[in-house]
């Protein structure tokens, strides 16, 4: 079932909203800053870069080019070209990895949102005054016990997300990223600016900016790709259901440009946000995935205005929380619309409905599921593997093939139409040559490790 014209993006920009805030996660909100600073700062930056726009740029424009040029989900719109190329129908197999890895990620996903949910409300209506690292550990820990609160605010999260797609394209994911995303930019702008007057910029700068090429060696340059290939969005089916409803006048080339530059803007500037707090306090900047909900709050108890600025950071990290779970769910269930000709509004309850079920598992193993696990790994770690190590560097080289040496010159040209004829000769080499090696290695090395 071919995508209507009335489910086309009404603007670029709206479709830059949306892929942007697809894009940018939770993940590389605090991940980004971090591994950028263990790396060699500046140095990492560069390779960072050098890999993004020769390894995740090249994919990016492959699944916008198939989604445009299949218009249907992912599974569909790859059977459309495949056969258009004189290729069997079964190349939707790869299609349906990206779905896949997409629900397999928002199982896990939307409960980590539900924990920000919860922290935007503690923050507004309690906030962390007097909260010390001993006190934040044991509320985090709290935090994870509760079994009812966590599926309360899983469900709270979901239920944003249904809504969104509930709407549809114009009337909900439309409307709802051209408001949050400018939103989260300013207020990303907002706190880093009081961070350069409330102390610790300059040490954060230092963290981030100075390089130190002495730190990058092997494991840097594949820590880079990795960041690369993942922070972006690929391979998870978000981008080639985001690309379908593009209309053809857009430049797909123009805008892959775009959204990569706008993602490492904005994991620059939550490194800005998170880290002159980190430094000016003396705590971890090797914190994790606690620096958000056990680091944090230490600082926002210290500093002056810390109330406001907890409320505004936790509003910026639920907005990227639940702008990239929608691109988690809207490609599954537009899959769902494509493959069974359902009503979107009962689509989207059932593919909301389901990961509800399952995040139960996942939110269990944080508390009376805690020891049990399957091959060392408890049911988190076993998701988090399969999709991360092993369908999405899969399905970003499946991908790289298909769209490299499956689909005709003629027709990944015709979709590419706003590329010089250099342009085009520069991606077609890359999805041919330089990426699919590239994820080989990511792919033996997420295995192996």
């Amino acid at each position: 079932m071919a995508i209507a014209a009335a489910d086309h993006w009404s603007s670029r920009f709206a479709f830059l909203m949306a892929a942007v805030g697809f894009a940018v996660g939770l993940g590389n909100i605090w991940r980004f800053p971090y591994i950028t600073g263990e790396n060699g700062g500046a140095a990492f930056v560069i390779v960072y870069l050098l890999c993004a726009f020769c390894i995740g740029m090249p994919i990016l424009i492959a699944e916008l080019m198939v989604g445009r040029r299949g218009q249907a989900s992912p599974p569909e719109a790859m059977a459309v070209v495949a056969t258009e190329s004189g290729r069997s129908r079964q190349w939707q197999w790869v299609g349906g990895m990206g779905l896949l890895a997409a629900y397999t990620i928002e199982i896990v996903y939307a409960v980590i949102v539900g924990w920000v949910l919860w922290y935007l409300f503690k923050a507004v209506t309690t906030g962390f005054t007097d909260v010390d690292a001993v006190n934040a550990a044991a509320q985090f820990t709290a935090v994870q016990g509760d079994t009812l609160g966590m599926l309360f605010w899983t469900l709270v999260g979901l239920g944003i997300t249904g809504l969104i797609i509930y709407a549809g394209v114009k009337d909900g994911i439309e409307r709802a990223v051209v408001v949050m995303m400018p939103l989260m930019f300013l207020l990303l702008v907002g706190l880093a600016a009081y961070n350069y007057f409330a102390g610790g910029f300059h040490a954060a700068i230092d963290w981030l900016f100075t390089p130190d090429f002495s730190k990058i060696g092997p494991d840097a340059v594949l820590a880079a790709i990795g960041q690369a290939f993942f922070s972006i969005g690929v391979a998870m089916g978000g981008m080639m259901i985001y690309g379908s409803y593009l209309p053809r006048s857009i430049s797909i080339g123009q805008s892959a440009l775009i959204i990569v530059v706008a993602d490492t803007v904005v994991a620059l500037l939550a490194g800005l946000v998170i880290f002159p707090a980190v430094f000016n306090y003396g705590l971890d900047p090797a914190a994790g995935a606690g620096l958000i909900f056990q680091t944090l709050p230490v600082a926002f108890a210290q500093m002056p205005g810390g109330h406001v600025f907890s409320v505004l950071f936790f509003t910026m990290l639920s907005v990227a929380g639940i702008t990239s779970m929608v691109g988690l769910v809207e490609c599954v269930n537009a899959w769902i619309e494509d493959r069974y000709g359902m009503p979107r509004h009962r689509s989207a309850l059932l593919v909301i409905g389901s990961v509800a079920v399952f995040s139960v598992l996942s939110i269990l193993s944080y508390n009376v599921w805690v020891d049990f696990s399957l091959g060392g790994r408890n049911f988190n770690d076993t998701m988090d593997y399969f999709s991360n190590q092993i369908l999405l560097p899969l399905g970003g080289l499946m991908i790289a093939v298909f769209a490299g040496w499956v689909t005709t010159a003629r027709a990944s040209r015709d979709e590419l139409w706003s590329m010089s004829g250099m342009s085009y000769g520069l991606w077609r080499f890359m999805i041919r040559f330089v990426v699919p090696p590239a994820l080989v290695v990511i792919f033996v090395r997420g295995v192996a490790g």
